[in-house]
């Protein structure tokens, strides 16, 4: 007596076309969703503003000090007007081909903020690798 059944066994099947559907849905989505950003382009060493940054010894760093109506000083020296043009210039006096020198990037609390953004930008597209934003020590809670 022969119980098996004459039918072939048929092998269970899994459906995996929706499954490639939805994995290709979500790479789109997170390729679209991220952002793609140059962040490396200008590297800026912020000092703590608790704490007196250890000075570094070697060549003298280039000061560009942006003041409360916008104007630029180059190492103490005014310029003429605040054009971007006029700080590129000064700038490359100063430098000359020494793109590696540090630069201290000091201004007024009270500089507008894109003043100082377009002195960052002329220092990023000279090629200044090392840029330092001068700040002054905090005063400790409760001293004038």
């Amino acid at each position: 007596m022969n119980l098996a059944s004459k039918r072939g066994h048929e092998e269970p099947e899994i459906n995996v076309v929706s499954l490639i559907d939805v994995v290709l849905l979500l790479v789109v989505f997170f390729i679209l969703s991220s952002r793609f950003t140059d962040e490396g382009r200008l590297r800026v060493h912020l000092p703590s503003a608790s704490a007196v940054p250890l000075e570094k010894v070697g060549s003298e760093p280039l000061v560009v000090s942006v003041t409360q109506a916008g104007t630029y000083l180059v190492n103490q020296r005014e310029l003429i007007n605040s054009s971007p043009e006029t700080l590129r210039a000064a700038l490359l006096k100063e430098a000359g081909s020494n793109r590696g020198m540090r630069v201290t990037l000091r201004a007024d609390a009270r500089a507008t903020h894109q003043s100082v953004i377009t002195a960052m930008d002329v220092l990023g597209r000279l090629g200044f690798a090392e840029v330092n934003i001068a700040t002054i020590k905090e005063a400790p809670a409760g001293k004038p």
